[in-house]
């Protein structure tokens, strides 16, 4: 059948299963959502109050269901507004569908209004992207890049279309999503066995070496990163944990893969890990660090990191193994095929490694350090958990807020933690709460933020109100930015220079300007009285909770030191 750009965007879209589009429209992507005029009963857009919001919408739905999420924008400011998006989802390997339309192909490269090469800029944050100038080609691009953002490691995908290709027409034949690698490029990605699609097969010999060093190891232990949520393969992970009494520390990005409740968690790992984790692995003598690239928030030190142990280090991307820390065995492949082989390799526990992690009998979470005994941050979270119970999805935007989420509430499961690891994104909090939301409506979402935080992203309230979108929002509300201030504090000699957030507005008076309830808590009391009246009423909320503006997180672990040399205990 005949038809033109713009609706074969979308017919694309409908053959992924998409549901929902987060987006924002201009000029030059109208032809896009004139045809999406005719979907809505199939596809819902919900439009944002920033581009970047719809960024963090989509970003933050594709890591709370496990599906690719999707976002449109319109050329030059509206697509260059997406590239902070872009990035947090790179960063944490996450598969966003980013389509955006440029000026017509006739103008490209003369400055045209709003036109933009954002190809260009967004090469060194997406997995891959495309410019397409040619209507025939804009199927296969579509099925191709929803194929690539969901395979290997995952990750971020621009599409840039020209006006007048989203204009033109073509012939369009609908495909089933199984039938897509038979088909146009997809069958030559296929074919030449690309490793942006084919995950690379499980060496055999090295499952080998690594069961018989996990055999042969006194005091080993895991460190579960965000790569063990991505490939589904928290079982498997419990599994070898418990078969061989091997303590399970988990990176920010892995908290979720491993249940907090468990006897054999220590806690997270790094910078600001337990010190029970960070003790851990100082004493081990094997470290299998699973999904994670090491970065230098958990390999403070590279040098001293491996004293003493062999680091045994799976990953799907041939690319970070060895790139922070020489391990002594790599093994290339999908974590979850990599475990399921490794697990069969493996008998029963024999005792050998029994219970050697319970024997440093440390406690596994510390609270912050608090001059303010009467409302603690420590306190918030788990009055949290206390009245919403394990049913709940936690978001958080960045900073002191985020640590002290990511250490204290007691994560059960994948994909409960939704939060920017790798980039570090202030504003990704309630965009990314919005999407999250809207891919689980039967679980109610919990978004922390800071003061510094909200104000770079309070404008998504009005999409939050008109969608009504039940988000409650927690403010985390010191008068600083807290994070850089407890650097300020304990390494610049109190040197505050432009931390202090001396000014408005009135959270609880902005929320009630955009028709959503507020709250003002100042004690423990007052907090449970408003978090539990928001999560009864369905509704979406902001709970302004006011702190001491020298709360600090602890523990804490300077750049450049071994991760027993605490800067905070």
């Amino acid at each position: 059948m005949e038809m033109n750009g713009a609706r074969i965007v979308i017919e694309c879209l409908l053959e992924q299963n998409v549901d929902v589009v987060f987006g924002y429209p201009g000029g030059t992507i109208l032809n896009v959502y004139d045809a999406l005029y005719d979907y809505e009963d199939r596809i819902k857009h919900i439009l944002t109050a920033h581009e970047q919001g719809a960024a963090h919408a989509a970003d933050g739905y594709a890591r709370a269901t496990g599906k690719t999420g999707v976002c449109f924008a319109t050329s030059g400011p509206g697509s260059t507004n997406l590239v902070t998006g872009i990035a947090t989802a790179y960063m944490d390997s996450v598969p966003v569908i980013f389509i955006t339309c440029n000026v017509a192909y006739p103008l490209l490269g003369k400055d045209a209004f709003q036109e933009m090469d954002i190809t260009g800029v967004t090469m060194p944050m997406t997995k891959c992207n495309y410019l397409v100038t040619d209507v025939t080609k804009l199927a296969d691009i579509m099925r191709e890049a929803f194929t690539v953002a969901e395979s290997g490691r995952k990750g971020p995908i621009l599409i840039d279309l020209m006006k007048d290709v989203t204009a033109a027409v073509t012939d369009f034949e609908p495909l089933e999503k199984a039938e897509h690698k038979n088909s146009g490029r997809l069958k030559k990605l296929f074919d030449r066995k690309s490793n942006v699609v084919v995950i690379p097969e499980t060496e055999d010999d090295k499952v080998e070496q690594l069961a018989e060093l996990v055999r042969s190891a006194k005091r080993p232990m895991i460190i579960a990163g965000g790569g063990i949520i991505s490939s589904d393969a928290s079982e498997e992970l419990k599994r070898l944990a418990e078969k061989y009494n091997i303590p399970v520390a988990c990176t920010m990005m892995g908290l979720g893969s491993f249940p907090s409740a468990h006897p054999l968690f220590p806690g997270m790992i790094g910078m600001h890990g337990s010190r029970l984790s960070n003790t851990t692995c100082a004493k081990s003598d094997l470290i299998i660090s699973v999904g994670s690239r090491l970065n230098d928030r958990v390999a403070l030190n590279p040098a001293r990191f491996n004293e003493g142990k062999t680091l045994v280090q799976i990953d799907i991307d041939s690319s970070e193994q060895n790139k922070n820390l020489k391990a002594g065995l790599n093994l290339i492949g999908d974590a979850k095929n990599i475990l399921t082989c490794l697990n069969n390799l493996l008998d029963e526990d024999d005792g050998r490694q029994d219970r050697w992690f319970y024997a440093l009998n440390q406690p596994t979470h510390l609270t912050s350090a608090s001059n303010h005994q009467d409302f603690l941050p420590i306190e918030i979270i788990r009055s949290i958990y206390a009245i919403a119970g394990d049913n709940v999805i936690m978001v958080t935007d960045v900073g002191q807020h985020q640590v002290w989420t990511t250490q204290n509430f007691p994560f059960s499961r994948p994909r409960q933690l939704i939060t920017s690891g790798g980039f570090g994104t202030m504003g990704f909090g309630l965009g990314a709460a919005m999407g999250a939301k809207l891919g689980n409506p039967d679980i109610p979402v919990v978004e922390i933020t800071g003061d510094g935080c909200f104000r770079m992203n309070c404008n998504e309230l009005a999409t939050v109100e008109h969608y009504q979108i039940p988000v409650i929002t927690i403010i985390f509300n010191n008068g600083t930015l807290g994070m850089v201030r407890q650097w300020q504090s304990l390494l610049y000699d109190n040197r505050y220079s432009q931390t202090t957030l001396d000014r408005g507005p009135d959270f609880v008076k902005l929320a009630e300007a955009y028709g959503i309830s507020g709250y003002s808590a100042r004690t423990v009391s007052e907090f449970e009285a408003s978090f539990r009246e928001a999560l009864n009423s369905g509704r979406a909320a902001v709970i302004d909770c006011r702190l001491g503006i020298d709360e600090k997180v602890s523990p804490m672990v300077q750049s450049g030191k071994h991760l027993t040399e605490f800067l905070l205990n």
